[in-house]
């Protein structure tokens, strides 16, 4: 099994509910496609580090989720980036491939 953890930052003009569902949304992808999910930890809101022009509008802040999971191949971590890149929920997505 590989363990990963993904870093990702939901746009913050959603409403609360429409930003806990981008995350469990995409947290179902992962899940989906036979990864499993260990951990789900949402840091809220936090200021960027510098501002990101997505589309025709600029964050200065977003809410921040980091999702621990494992898997036994990469199948889950090329759809969720797929679905990552094409989504305007979200603004930036990270992810990582942890050793043991």
């Amino acid at each position: 099994m590989r363990n990963y953890e993904i870093m990702f930052i939901v746009k913050p003009t959603l409403s609360e509910e429409e930003i806990k569902k981008t995350a469990a949304s995409f947290q179902k992808i992962l899940e989906n496609n036979n990864a499993k999910v260990i951990n789900v930890d949402a840091w809220g809101q936090k200021t960027l580090a510098y501002e990101i022009k997505k589309g025709n509008e600029t964050y200065k802040s977003g809410y921040y989720y980091v999702i621990e999971l494992e898997s036994k191949d990469d199948k889950a971590i090329k759809e969720f980036d797929r679905l990552a890149l094409i989504s305007s929920d979200l603004i930036r997505h990270l992810i990582i491939r942890k050793e043991k």
